[in-house]
Parts: structure tokens; C-alpha cells; sequence
């Protein structure tokens, strides 16, 4: 039995073929339906700004790394700075201004510094880090004069300490000799200091006619009530040697 061929079939099949040739009727100039010859890349469109720019940070991390610390062992690639240059480059750091903290530490540290000095040279007779009361031929001559001859003054304060003892005893003979003890030692410091001072004052004249002595003598009348193994500076004479 032959079989009348269905129209609705034929015109399904004109259809998907102009659909594969066109693309969507009406919609799309010819061509645009099927895959283009050349398609653009959607990266390109929809490419992240954020990658962009770690990209860029990436090359500057690369640039900033190379600039290492030198090897010393590797050429300078620079020519030695003169001493002159270098001088002035100190300087200019020296002269920089600090802060009102930096300045106080820098003070502090300087005061620390000379101190230090001063007990040293108080300790070694170092005229250069003498404080200004001990500086000078006339205080050194001076310091030489008490220090080689034997003075009573030097010994008042342990035969202080033994009068007030005897004083504190209640026994009334004790009393008076620590009495009488008191009024002799004062005594005789007084005159030994008398005698020490006009022979001093006149050894300086006769030494140091055209320098400045004035308080001279009274410096060494102090030292002169210190015991010998706490005076500072310290003895550069021996007891009975001329200074």
C-alpha cells in the first residue's frame, strides 16, 4: 500500500535547515548563528582589575628586592669618597638637630663621662681632668707643701670621736681630761695651722711671684684637716720630701 507522504514533516525539515544556514529568523543578520571565524576572547572583556594591579606590585617587588645590601667582598661600583668629603659628611651628621631628648641624653652621657675623668685624674693627679679648684702649678705646689710634712689637723677627727667617748662616760674625772683633751687639741691645730700657713704663703711668693695665689692658702689649710689616705687628689709626695 503506498503511503501519501506527510507535508507537515517536509516543511519541519525546510525549516531546521534554513535555521542552521541564518541562525534565528528575524533576529540575527546571516552568518551570526553559527560559530564565528575568528571569536574574541572573553578574558580580555571581563579581565579582573585586581589581578592587573598584583601584577604591577609584583615587578616593583621584584625591583625593590635586587637592591640588596652590598657583599663586602663585591666591587663598590663607586669611587672612595675623599677625607675631606668624609669629614664634612660627620659633620654634617654631628650638627644635625636632635630633639630635646636626644640633647638631655647626650648631656647626661658627656656628664658621666667627665665625672669619670675627674675621678680618675683626682686618683692619678692628672692635671688635665682636675676639677678648676685643684688646677695649677700654685694648688699643686700647695697640695705638695701639706702632703710632705706632718700636720696635727689631720688627725682631729679620730681624736674627736675618742674625746666624745670619754665625755659620754659618766665618770666626772673622765669628763675633765676629755675636757682638757678637747681645749689642747684645738690648741695646737690652731697654731700648727698658723705656722703652716705663713711658711706656705711665703714659699709662694718666693715660687710663683707673678701668679695668681689668692685662696691658696685656705685650700691648703683643708686639705691639711683631711687624714692622708682620704685626700683627693692623692699624695704625689712622700712625708719629709721637699716639694
Amino acid at each position: 500500500m503506498h503511503r501519501r507522504p506527510n507535508p507537515y514533516a517536509a516543511r519541519i525539515t525546510s525549516a531546521l535547515s534554513l535555521l542552521q544556514t541564518t541562525g534565528v529568523a528575524g533576529s540575527f543578520p546571516t552568518g551570526l548563528g553559527s560559530t564565528p571565524r575568528d571569536p574574541v576572547p572573553l578574558g580580555f572583556v571581563f579581565r579582573s582589575r585586581a589581578k592587573d594591579e598584583k601584577a604591577q606590585s609584583a615587578v616593583s617587588a621584584q625591583v625593590t628586592d635586587s637592591k640588596q645590601p652590598r657583599d663586602p667582598q663585591a666591587p663598590k661600583g663607586r669611587p672612595t669618597p675623599k677625607r675631606s668629603v668624609a669629614q664634612s659628611q660627620r659633620r654634617s651628621v654631628a650638627n644635625t638637630p636632635m630633639t630635646r631628648k636626644d640633647a638631655a641624653k647626650r648631656q647626661r652621657e658627656e656628664r658621666r663621662t667627665a665625672m669619670a675623668r675627674q675621678r680618675e685624674a683626682l686618683a692619678k693627679g692628672d692635671e688635665r681632668y682636675l676639677p678648676a679648684r685643684d688646677k695649677g702649678p700654685v694648688r699643686k705646689f700647695a697640695r705638695d707643701f701639706i702632703d710632705s710634712r706632718f700636720n696635727i689637723a689631720e688627725y682631729f677627727l679620730p681624736m674627736a670621736v675618742i674625746i666624745l667617748v670619754l665625755s659620754m662616760i659618766r665618770v666626772a674625772s673622765l669628763q675633765n681630761v676629755a675636757l682638757l683633751l678637747w681645749l689642747v687639741v684645738i690648741v695646737l691645730i690652731v697654731l700648727d695651722s698658723a705656722v703652716t700657713g705663713f711658711r706656705l704663703k711665703k714659699r709662694l711668693a718666693e715660687r710663683f711671684p707673678d701668679e695668681r695665689r689668692r685662696g691658696a692658702v685656705a685650700y691648703a689649710l683643708m686639705r691639711s684637716l683631711q687624714m692622708r689616705r682620704l685626700r683627693l687628689p692623692k699624695p704625689q709626695v712622700k712625708r719629709g720630701e721637699r716639694p
